[in-house]
Order: structure tokens, then C-alpha cells, then sequence
């Protein structure tokens, strides 16, 4: 069982996009038993909430399944039950590294990093084009799951 976290910074757009997305491709690939996927946030503005209605439209909209999903925010003690934790832009990066201090097991990567076309997921809090947010997402998602 591979566990994978999917972390951005307050957890209703990304990352719970991310979480959602990478389930639906396992299921439709027949692989939904070798993973265990959550999210969770750098920050804890968000914490209690849940998926932003933006992440929950485009997702009923492209016929991804939306589940139940609060905002929580990671916690240090937390490292060791993930395998991979998988970050969506280099502010995230930050956060982490303040909250894990360090990542000794080499667990915390980028998701556009498993892709051929490494960049950051461009928050759409700020952007508001959730489009461009899934087009990311579905590329990084579809890389993890070739690769793992």
C-alpha cells in the first residue's frame, strides 16, 4: 500500500483537487487498493472547510468524483505515515520545511516534477482559472501514477 499526502497551502483547492484526481485515475487504472491518498495544508487559514466550490465545480464538470474532505493542516508527527508527500508550489516547499524540518527519507517532492514539464501548480485562489488548476493537476496525477 503506497500512502501519498498532497499538500498546498490551505487545502480546499489544489491539494483536495489533486486528492480526488489522483483516486478517480487509480480506480478507472483498476488500482484503487494500492493507495491510501489525503491532503493537507501548510497553513491553517482554511482549517475546517471544505473544497472550494471552484475545485468542486470543475471536478462535477469533468466527472470526478468529490468526497468528503474538511481543511486540515499537517502535522511533523505526521512524516513517517506517508510515502510520498507531494507538494503543489515552491511556497509549499516553505511550509513544509517549517513544519517537517527537514525531509530525511526523501518522501516530499513537487507534483509537476514527476512530469516531463517540471513547474509550479498556479494557485487558483489567486488566479481563479481552475481550469488551467485541473489541466496541472490530471498531467502531475497521471505522471505519479505511471511512476509508482
Amino acid at each position: 500500500m503506497t500512502r501519498i499526502l498532497f499538500i498546498c497551502h490551505g487545502n480546499i483547492c489544489r491539494s483536495t483537487m489533486a486528492q480526488f484526481v489522483f483516486e478517480d485515475l487509480a480506480r478507472r487504472a483498476g488500482r484503487e487498493d494500492e493507495f491510501v491518498v489525503d491532503s493537507a495544508a501548510t497553513s491553517r487559514e482554511e482549517i475546517g472547510n471544505p473544497p472550494h466550490h471552484g475545485t468542486v465545480n470543475k471536478l462535477r464538470e469533468v466527472g470526478v468524483p468529490v468526497g468528503r474532505h474538511r481543511a486540515r493542516q499537517i502535522t511533523r508527527g505526521e512524516y513517517g505515515e506517508w510515502d510520498h508527500i507531494v507538494y503543489m508550489d515552491e511556497e509549499n516547499s516553505w511550509g513544509l520545511e517549517r513544519i517537517l524540518h527537514g525531509d530525511p527519507d526523501g518522501k516530499v517532492s513537487r507534483l509537476l516534477d514527476w512530469t516531463d514539464s517540471p513547474h509550479d501548480v498556479a494557485d487558483p485562489w489567486y488566479t481563479g482559472d481552475f481550469d488551467a488548476t485541473y489541466k496541472d493537476v490530471l498531467a502531475g496525477c497521471e505522471a505519479l501514477l505511471s511512476k509508482l
